[in-house]
Protein backbone atom coordinates (compact mmCIF):
# COMPACT_ATOMS: atom_id res chain seq x y z
CA UNK A 1 0.00 0.00 0.00
CA UNK A 2 1.32 3.88 -0.49
CA UNK A 3 3.06 5.40 2.17
CA UNK A 4 1.52 7.29 5.00
CA UNK A 5 -1.05 6.64 7.92
CA UNK A 6 -2.96 3.35 8.11
CA UNK A 7 -5.36 1.67 10.49
CA UNK A 8 -3.53 -1.76 11.74
CA UNK A 9 -5.17 -4.84 11.97
CA UNK A 10 -6.73 -6.14 15.32
CA UNK A 11 -3.41 -9.02 15.33
CA UNK A 12 -0.74 -6.40 14.87
CA UNK A 13 1.35 -6.30 18.29
CA UNK A 14 -0.51 -4.41 20.98
CA UNK A 15 0.65 -2.23 23.66
CA UNK A 16 -3.05 -2.52 26.24
CA UNK A 17 -6.24 -3.21 25.99
CA UNK A 18 -9.21 -0.73 27.25
CA UNK A 19 -11.99 -1.45 29.15
CA UNK A 20 -14.80 1.17 30.36
CA UNK A 21 -15.99 -0.20 33.53
CA UNK A 22 -20.04 -0.33 34.28
CA UNK A 23 -21.32 1.61 37.26
CA UNK A 24 -24.75 2.64 38.65
CA UNK A 25 -25.55 5.28 36.76
CA UNK A 26 -25.11 3.30 33.28
CA UNK A 27 -28.14 1.16 31.90
CA UNK A 28 -26.27 -1.79 33.78
CA UNK A 29 -27.77 -0.55 36.79
CA UNK A 30 -30.83 -3.21 36.62
CA UNK A 31 -27.86 -5.74 36.67
CA UNK A 32 -24.57 -4.25 38.04
CA UNK A 33 -23.39 -7.15 39.74
CA UNK A 34 -23.98 -9.49 37.39
CA UNK A 35 -22.37 -7.46 34.88
CA UNK A 36 -19.37 -6.61 36.92
CA UNK A 37 -18.43 -10.48 37.32
CA UNK A 38 -18.08 -10.63 33.89
CA UNK A 39 -15.80 -7.31 33.09
CA UNK A 40 -14.12 -9.21 36.39
CA UNK A 41 -13.61 -12.48 34.23
CA UNK A 42 -12.48 -10.04 31.03
CA UNK A 43 -10.00 -7.63 33.38
CA UNK A 44 -8.37 -10.89 34.43
CA UNK A 45 -8.01 -12.57 31.35
CA UNK A 46 -6.69 -9.82 29.77
CA UNK A 47 -4.36 -8.16 32.00
CA UNK A 48 -2.95 -11.95 32.23
CA UNK A 49 -1.73 -12.09 29.00
CA UNK A 50 -0.84 -7.82 28.09
CA UNK A 51 -1.23 -4.56 30.21
CA UNK A 52 -5.23 -3.15 30.70
CA UNK A 53 -6.74 0.02 30.73
CA UNK A 54 -9.43 0.75 32.89
CA UNK A 55 -11.63 3.89 32.60
CA UNK A 56 -14.30 4.42 35.67
CA UNK A 57 -15.65 7.05 37.07
CA UNK A 58 -14.52 5.92 40.40
CA UNK A 59 -11.70 3.89 40.01
CA UNK A 60 -10.51 3.84 43.19
CA UNK A 61 -13.84 1.34 43.85
CA UNK A 62 -13.16 -0.42 40.93
CA UNK A 63 -9.66 -1.30 41.85
CA UNK A 64 -10.37 -2.67 45.31
CA UNK A 65 -13.62 -5.19 43.80
CA UNK A 66 -10.00 -6.51 41.41
CA UNK A 67 -8.30 -7.09 44.66
CA UNK A 68 -11.02 -8.94 46.35
CA UNK A 69 -11.74 -10.88 43.41
CA UNK A 70 -8.53 -11.59 43.26
CA UNK A 71 -7.48 -10.19 40.39
CA UNK A 72 -3.57 -8.98 40.41
CA UNK A 73 -4.09 -5.68 39.12
CA UNK A 74 -0.23 -5.02 38.77
CA UNK A 75 -0.78 -4.94 34.67
CA UNK A 76 -3.52 -2.64 34.83
CA UNK A 77 -3.96 1.47 34.44
CA UNK A 78 -6.69 3.03 35.67
CA UNK A 79 -7.85 6.38 34.49
CA UNK A 80 -11.21 8.42 36.65
CA UNK A 81 -13.50 10.38 34.49
CA UNK A 82 -17.09 10.45 34.14
CA UNK A 83 -18.68 8.11 31.84
CA UNK A 84 -22.14 7.03 30.17
CA UNK A 85 -21.34 3.09 29.16
CA UNK A 86 -19.69 0.71 29.04
CA UNK A 87 -18.92 0.45 25.16
CA UNK A 88 -15.14 1.34 24.62
CA UNK A 89 -14.81 -0.22 20.68
CA UNK A 90 -17.37 2.60 19.90
CA UNK A 91 -16.01 5.52 21.93
CA UNK A 92 -12.53 4.56 22.17
CA UNK A 93 -10.03 5.95 20.04
CA UNK A 94 -9.35 4.13 16.54
CA UNK A 95 -5.13 4.35 16.40
CA UNK A 96 -3.57 4.84 12.97
CA UNK A 97 0.06 4.52 12.58
CA UNK A 98 2.66 5.66 9.69
CA UNK A 99 4.98 2.67 10.63
CA UNK A 100 7.14 5.32 13.25
CA UNK A 101 4.24 7.27 15.07
CA UNK A 102 1.24 6.52 16.38
CA UNK A 103 -1.72 8.57 15.46
CA UNK A 104 -5.00 8.47 17.84
CA UNK A 105 -7.94 9.44 15.31
CA UNK A 106 -10.56 10.84 17.56
CA UNK A 107 -13.95 10.06 15.74
CA UNK A 108 -17.32 10.94 16.76
CA UNK A 109 -19.31 8.85 18.94
CA UNK A 110 -23.24 9.62 19.27
CA UNK A 111 -24.59 7.01 20.54
CA UNK A 112 -24.96 5.02 17.89
CA UNK A 113 -27.14 7.65 15.97
CA UNK A 114 -28.57 9.58 18.82
CA UNK A 115 -29.95 6.40 20.07
CA UNK A 116 -28.57 6.81 23.99
CA UNK A 117 -26.70 9.38 25.48
CA UNK A 118 -23.03 9.59 24.90
CA UNK A 119 -21.72 13.22 26.06
CA UNK A 120 -19.38 11.62 28.74
CA UNK A 121 -18.15 8.61 26.29
CA UNK A 122 -17.71 11.19 23.62
CA UNK A 123 -15.41 12.82 25.68
CA UNK A 124 -13.30 9.92 27.20
CA UNK A 125 -10.73 10.31 24.50
CA UNK A 126 -9.48 13.96 24.98
CA UNK A 127 -8.91 13.52 28.11
CA UNK A 128 -6.97 10.40 28.05
CA UNK A 129 -4.97 12.19 25.27
CA UNK A 130 -4.39 15.37 27.51
CA UNK A 131 -3.39 13.14 30.55
CA UNK A 132 -0.36 11.46 28.25
CA UNK A 133 -2.31 8.24 28.62
CA UNK A 134 -1.45 7.86 25.17
CA UNK A 135 1.83 9.32 23.37
CA UNK A 136 1.45 10.07 19.41
CA UNK A 137 -0.48 12.70 17.54
CA UNK A 138 -4.42 13.44 18.45
CA UNK A 139 -6.39 13.74 14.96
CA UNK A 140 -9.75 15.95 15.17
CA UNK A 141 -12.54 13.50 13.54
CA UNK A 142 -15.45 14.73 15.45
CA UNK A 143 -17.07 15.93 12.47
CA UNK A 144 -17.59 12.50 11.33
CA UNK A 145 -19.02 9.46 13.29
CA UNK A 146 -17.93 6.37 13.59
CA UNK A 147 -17.49 3.30 15.44
CA UNK A 148 -14.57 0.97 15.99
CA UNK A 149 -16.98 -1.99 15.60
CA UNK A 150 -18.59 -1.07 12.55
CA UNK A 151 -14.96 -1.26 10.69
CA UNK A 152 -12.62 -4.10 10.18
CA UNK A 153 -9.13 -3.47 8.80
CA UNK A 154 -6.41 -6.14 7.04
CA UNK A 155 -3.74 -3.65 7.80
CA UNK A 156 -3.00 -3.83 3.93
CA UNK A 157 -5.57 -1.20 2.92
CA UNK A 158 -8.51 -2.70 3.09
CA UNK A 159 -11.34 -2.07 5.10
CA UNK A 160 -14.62 -4.21 5.68
CA UNK A 161 -18.00 -2.36 6.60
CA UNK A 162 -21.77 -2.84 6.71
CA UNK A 163 -24.05 -0.48 4.36
CA UNK A 164 -26.96 -1.03 7.34
CA UNK A 165 -25.00 0.67 9.94
CA UNK A 166 -22.86 3.52 8.04
CA UNK A 167 -25.82 4.20 6.03
CA UNK A 168 -27.67 4.74 9.11
CA UNK A 169 -30.12 7.22 10.53
CA UNK A 170 -28.45 10.16 12.33
CA UNK A 171 -24.55 9.23 11.53
CA UNK A 172 -23.22 11.32 8.61
CA UNK A 173 -26.15 12.21 6.43
CA UNK A 174 -26.53 13.81 3.83
CA UNK A 175 -23.04 11.57 2.78
CA UNK A 176 -23.95 9.44 0.07
CA UNK A 177 -22.03 5.82 0.44
CA UNK A 178 -19.56 6.73 -2.34
CA UNK A 179 -18.82 9.78 -0.51
CA UNK A 180 -18.16 7.84 3.25
CA UNK A 181 -16.05 5.47 1.64
CA UNK A 182 -14.04 8.39 0.37
CA UNK A 183 -14.36 9.95 3.83
CA UNK A 184 -13.16 6.15 5.17
CA UNK A 185 -9.81 6.14 2.65
CA UNK A 186 -8.81 9.42 3.73
CA UNK A 187 -9.21 9.53 7.36
CA UNK A 188 -8.03 5.88 7.84
CA UNK A 189 -5.62 5.85 5.58
CA UNK A 190 -7.40 2.84 2.95
CA UNK A 191 -7.21 1.86 -0.12
CA UNK A 192 -10.68 -0.16 -0.59
CA UNK A 193 -13.76 -0.44 1.41
CA UNK A 194 -15.76 -3.76 1.02
CA UNK A 195 -19.38 -3.12 1.92
CA UNK A 196 -21.91 -6.04 3.26
CA UNK A 197 -25.70 -4.76 2.99
CA UNK A 198 -26.10 -7.99 4.77
CA UNK A 199 -26.32 -10.14 8.14
CA UNK A 200 -27.55 -7.58 10.98
CA UNK A 201 -28.72 -9.63 14.42
CA UNK A 202 -31.96 -8.85 15.60
CA UNK A 203 -32.06 -7.39 18.71
CA UNK A 204 -28.66 -5.43 17.42
CA UNK A 205 -29.04 -1.68 18.58
CA UNK A 206 -25.66 -0.90 16.69
CA UNK A 207 -27.24 -0.81 12.89
CA UNK A 208 -25.42 -3.92 12.32
CA UNK A 209 -21.74 -3.79 13.27
CA UNK A 210 -19.42 -5.66 11.42
CA UNK A 211 -17.91 -7.15 14.48
CA UNK A 212 -20.94 -9.04 15.23
CA UNK A 213 -20.98 -11.08 11.85
CA UNK A 214 -17.46 -11.04 10.23
CA UNK A 215 -13.85 -10.70 10.94
CA UNK A 216 -11.04 -10.12 9.41
CA UNK A 217 -7.98 -12.52 9.68
CA UNK A 218 -4.22 -13.09 8.85
CA UNK A 219 -3.68 -14.78 4.76
CA UNK A 220 -7.01 -12.70 3.63
CA UNK A 221 -9.14 -14.88 5.48
CA UNK A 222 -13.03 -13.77 6.38
CA UNK A 223 -14.46 -15.58 9.58
CA UNK A 224 -18.26 -14.49 9.52
CA UNK A 225 -21.46 -16.32 11.21
CA UNK A 226 -23.22 -18.28 9.50
CA UNK A 227 -26.81 -19.73 10.13
CA UNK A 228 -27.54 -24.04 8.99
CA UNK A 229 -31.00 -23.76 10.66
CA UNK A 230 -33.89 -22.48 8.05
CA UNK A 231 -36.20 -22.31 10.41
CA UNK A 232 -34.21 -19.74 12.30
CA UNK A 233 -35.96 -15.92 11.68
CA UNK A 234 -31.94 -14.88 11.22
CA UNK A 235 -31.46 -17.56 8.34
CA UNK A 236 -32.36 -15.69 5.39
CA UNK A 237 -30.23 -12.29 5.63
CA UNK A 238 -27.12 -14.65 6.77
CA UNK A 239 -27.24 -16.54 3.77
CA UNK A 240 -27.27 -13.54 2.28
CA UNK A 241 -24.28 -12.10 3.76
CA UNK A 242 -22.78 -15.54 2.99
CA UNK A 243 -23.21 -14.82 -0.41
CA UNK A 244 -22.11 -11.63 -0.24
CA UNK A 245 -18.67 -12.77 1.34
CA UNK A 246 -18.16 -15.28 -1.64
CA UNK A 247 -18.22 -12.56 -4.08
CA UNK A 248 -15.95 -10.77 -2.86
CA UNK A 249 -11.87 -10.53 -3.71
CA UNK A 250 -8.95 -10.15 -2.45
CA UNK A 251 -6.13 -6.54 -3.68
CA UNK A 252 -4.70 -9.84 -5.90
CA UNK A 253 -8.26 -10.98 -7.09
CA UNK A 254 -8.47 -13.82 -5.72
CA UNK A 255 -11.52 -15.07 -3.41
CA UNK A 256 -11.46 -14.84 0.30
CA UNK A 257 -10.93 -18.23 2.95
CA UNK A 258 -14.03 -18.18 4.55
CA UNK A 259 -14.17 -19.52 7.83
CA UNK A 260 -17.84 -19.97 9.23
CA UNK A 261 -18.63 -19.77 12.99
CA UNK A 262 -21.47 -21.35 13.81
CA UNK A 263 -24.27 -19.78 15.59
CA UNK A 264 -25.07 -20.12 19.43
CA UNK A 265 -28.58 -21.15 20.13
CA UNK A 266 -31.21 -18.08 20.16
CA UNK A 267 -30.70 -16.61 24.08
CA UNK A 268 -33.95 -14.84 24.91
CA UNK A 269 -35.02 -12.39 27.47
CA UNK A 270 -38.51 -11.13 28.06
CA UNK A 271 -39.18 -12.25 24.82
CA UNK A 272 -36.56 -10.44 23.07
CA UNK A 273 -33.72 -11.88 20.98
CA UNK A 274 -30.31 -10.92 22.20
CA UNK A 275 -27.82 -10.73 19.34
CA UNK A 276 -25.67 -13.38 20.79
CA UNK A 277 -22.67 -13.82 18.65
CA UNK A 278 -19.09 -15.79 17.88
CA UNK A 279 -17.41 -13.00 15.80
CA UNK A 280 -17.70 -10.98 18.43
CA UNK A 281 -13.73 -11.90 19.89
CA UNK A 282 -10.73 -10.08 20.64
CA UNK A 283 -7.62 -10.58 19.18
CA UNK A 284 -4.85 -9.67 21.60
CA UNK A 285 -0.96 -10.23 20.92
CA UNK A 286 -0.71 -14.62 21.73
CA UNK A 287 -4.45 -14.67 22.61
CA UNK A 288 -7.79 -15.11 20.89
CA UNK A 289 -10.70 -13.92 23.59
CA UNK A 290 -13.68 -15.16 22.80
CA UNK A 291 -17.74 -15.01 23.82
CA UNK A 292 -19.09 -18.40 24.96
CA UNK A 293 -22.67 -18.55 26.22
CA UNK A 294 -23.10 -21.68 27.86
CA UNK A 295 -23.37 -23.66 25.24
CA UNK A 296 -20.88 -26.39 25.15
CA UNK A 297 -21.27 -27.75 21.72
CA UNK A 298 -21.09 -24.35 20.22
CA UNK A 299 -19.03 -22.66 22.64
CA UNK A 300 -16.16 -25.20 21.46
CA UNK A 301 -17.43 -25.70 17.57
CA UNK A 302 -16.55 -21.62 17.74
CA UNK A 303 -13.04 -22.48 19.44
CA UNK A 304 -11.94 -24.66 16.72
CA UNK A 305 -12.76 -22.06 14.41
CA UNK A 306 -11.12 -19.73 15.62
CA UNK A 307 -8.20 -21.87 16.00
CA UNK A 308 -7.73 -22.50 12.57
CA UNK A 309 -7.96 -19.05 12.05
CA UNK A 310 -5.03 -18.36 14.39
CA UNK A 311 -3.34 -21.67 14.92
CA UNK A 312 -0.60 -20.68 16.88
CA UNK A 313 -2.77 -18.57 19.21
CA UNK A 314 -4.16 -19.55 22.89
CA UNK A 315 -7.91 -19.33 22.24
CA UNK A 316 -9.64 -18.27 25.88
CA UNK A 317 -13.31 -18.25 26.28
CA UNK A 318 -15.49 -15.76 28.87
CA UNK A 319 -18.62 -16.17 29.74
CA UNK A 320 -20.49 -13.47 28.00
CA UNK A 321 -24.48 -14.05 28.77
CA UNK A 322 -24.31 -10.51 30.58
CA UNK A 323 -23.18 -8.49 27.86
CA UNK A 324 -25.09 -9.58 25.74
CA UNK A 325 -28.27 -8.65 27.37
CA UNK A 326 -27.45 -4.94 26.92
CA UNK A 327 -26.92 -6.40 22.99
CA UNK A 328 -23.09 -6.38 22.84
CA UNK A 329 -20.42 -9.35 23.29
CA UNK A 330 -16.66 -9.33 24.54
CA UNK A 331 -15.38 -7.10 21.16
CA UNK A 332 -17.80 -4.87 21.87
CA UNK A 333 -16.65 -3.60 25.30
CA UNK A 334 -12.62 -3.72 24.18
CA UNK A 335 -10.17 -1.64 22.37
CA UNK A 336 -7.29 -2.63 21.33
CA UNK A 337 -4.09 0.28 20.99
CA UNK A 338 -1.15 -1.05 18.98
CA UNK A 339 2.43 -0.65 19.07
CA UNK A 340 4.60 0.52 16.00
CA UNK A 341 6.94 -2.59 16.63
Amino acid sequence: MTKGLFLPAEWHKQKFVQLTWPHEKSDWAYMLQEVEECFTHLAAAISLREKLLIVAPDTKKVEQHLRESGVDTANITFFQCETNDTWARDHAFVTLSDGKELTFADFCFNGWGEKFPATLDNAINGKLFEAGVVNGKYQDNTDFVLEGGSIESDGEGTILTTSQCLMAPHRNQPLTQEEIEEELKKRLGAERVLWLNHGNLIGDDTDGHVDTIARLAPNDTIIYMQCTDTDDEQYADLKAMEEELQTFRTKEGQPYRLLPLPSPDAIYEDGERLPATYANFLIMNNTILYPTYAQPENDAAAAKVLQTAFPSYEIAGVDCRALIKQHGSLHCVTMQYPTND
